[in-house]
């Protein structure tokens, strides 16, 4: 299981820009979340499980990466 994800500036497969700040662990499960800003908007503060963070998802297109890495701090 991936424990490590380089902090910088994702793309989210549908197109949004999103910063991701840092990782952090759920208090009562451990496990691993990512904490990330959106780079439009509001500039919300999200954070999403590791795992899901990392997957494929499917599209009309076929498979692809939940988000992609653009610019790494």
């Amino acid at each position: 299981m991936k424990t490590t994800l380089p902090r910088g500036i994702y793309r989210h497969y549908k197109g949004n820009l999103y910063e991701v700040l840092d990782l952090a662990r759920h208090s009562e499960t451990e496990e691993i979340l990512v904490v990330y800003r959106a780079l439009y908007g509001s500039y919300g503060l999200w954070v999403r499980p590791l795992a899901m963070f990392t997957e494929n998802v499917s599209t009309e297109q076929g498979e692809c990466p939940r988000f992609v890495l653009e610019q790494a701090f």
